[in-house]
C-alpha cells in the first residue's frame, strides 16, 4: 500500500494494519515478531521496563499513555515536559550501553537508521530484545503507532491515536481540493548557509499534502542554496522554522524581506513556524501539516500568490 492509496481510505488503512498487528502479536501474550529492519524478535509478554533510545519513540509512548513503563530516554527527549525528568542513556547516536544495562530493560525500542548497529548488536548480546521503527512516511508513522501499542498492550489508546491522524489529514485534503493552484513553497531549516529540505522527507510530504510544491524538491535531503539560486527559484511562499540559524523571527523574516525581487518577499508571504512541528517522525506531524495548510491556503485568501 503506498501513501496516496492510504489517504484515499483511511478506515481500511487503519483495520487492515491493526488486522496485521494483533494477529501477529495477540496481546498478552509472549509472541515473536518482525520488526521494522527485518529482525525476528521475542517480544516479552507484557514488557514493564522500557527503554527509548530516539526522542521520536519516547513521544510515541507517552501518546500511548504507557510513559510508566518508560525507565530511560535518549538525551533529546524533551516532550513532553514529563519527559525530561527520566534517566538518561547517552544520545541516540552515542548510546550508552552501560546505563541502558543499568537500567534492566525488557525491551528496548530503536531507529534503524539512527542507532548505531553495533550498539544495537552490544545490547543484544545481553539478552535484551530490541525492537527497531524505521517510518519513512505519514502512513508508517501510524502504523509505527499501531505496532508499538500492540507491542506495550496499548492497542485501543493507538487505534485512537491513528485514528484522529487520519482524519485531520483527510480535513487538510478536503480544504486543499477546494482551492485552485498549488504555489511554489521553500521550507527553510538554516540561514547560515541557507538550507531547505529535498522531496525524500517528511516536509517534502507535508507541503504536497497542504497544497504546495516544494521549490527545493530533488534527490539531496538537505540541499544549500545562495540568493542567486532562490532568486531563480521565484517562490511564493517562504516558510522558516523557529530553530533556522537560533535567529529571531523578525530578523529571520527581515533577511528575506531585503529580496522583493523574490514573490514571497514582495508579496508578504513569510512565516515562522515552530521546528519542534516539524523535526521528528511522530503524531505531531499532523499538527505541522495543519499549520501548514493554513499558511499556503489561508482560508480568507484561499491560497495563491504570484
Amino acid at each position: 500500500m503506498n501513501v496516496s492509496e492510504s489517504y484515499k481510505t483511511p478506515g481500511s488503512f487503519i483495520v487492515t494494519v491493526m488486522f496485521f498487528v494483533l494477529v501477529c502479536c495477540p496481546p498478552g501474550l509472549a509472541a515473536t515478531v518482525i520488526d521494522q529492519a527485518g529482525n525476528r524478535i521475542e517480544v516479552p509478554k507484557e514488557p514493564q521496563r522500557i527503554v527509548s533510545l530516539a526522542p521520536s519513540i519516547t513521544e510515541m509512548i507517552f501518546a500511548l499513555g504507557q510513559q510508566d513503563k518508560l525507565k530511560g530516554v535518549t538525551r533529546f527527549s524533551d516532550y513532553p515536559a514529563a519527559a525530561r525528568d527520566l534517566p538518561r542513556v547517552g544520545s541516540y547516536i552515542r548510546l550508552d550501553i552501560e546505563r541502558i544495562l543499568a537500567l534492566q530493560p525488557d525491551l528496548c525500542l530503536a531507529i534503524k537508521d539512527g542507532n548505531p548497529k553495533y550498539h544495537i548488536d552490544k545490547i543484544k548480546e545481553f539478552g535484551i530484545p530490541v525492537f527497531a521503527i524505521d517510518p519513512q512516511n505519514l502512513a508508517e508513522i501510524m502504523k509505527t503507532i499501531l505496532e508499538i501499542g500492540s507491542l506495550l498492550g496499548a492497542e485501543q489508546r493507538a487505534g485512537e491515536l491513528v485514528r484522529d491522524m487520519q482524519e485531520r489529514i483527510d480535513r487538510v485534503k478536503q480544504k486543499v481540493d477546494k482551492v485552485a493552484g498549488r504555489p511554489k513553497v521553500f521550507f527553510q531549516v538554516d540561514i547560515e548557509p541557507i538550507i531547505s529540505i529535498g522531496t525524500n522527507t517528511f516536509i517534502n510530504e507535508l507541503i504536497t499534502l497542504a497544497g504546495g510544491v516544494n521549490a527545493a524538491a530533488g534527490a539531496e535531503v538537505y540541499p544549500r542554496f545562495s540568493w542567486e539560486e532562490i532568486l531563480m527559484l521565484q517562490p511564493q511562499v517562504v516558510i522558516m522554522t523557529s530553530m533556522a540559524g537560533e535567529h529571531t523571527p523578525e530578523k529571520l523574516i527581515a533577511t528575506w524581506k531585503r529580496w522583493k525581487d523574490v514573490p514571497a518577499s514582495r508579496n508578504d508571504r513569510l512565516y515562522v513556524v515552530d521546528a519542534n512541528l516539524f523535526g521528528r517522525p511522530t503524531s505531531r506531524l499532523v499538527e505541522g501539516l495543519e499549520v501548514l495548510a493554513d499558511i499556503i491556503h489561508p482560508d480568507e485568501k484561499g491560497g495563491g500568490g504570484d
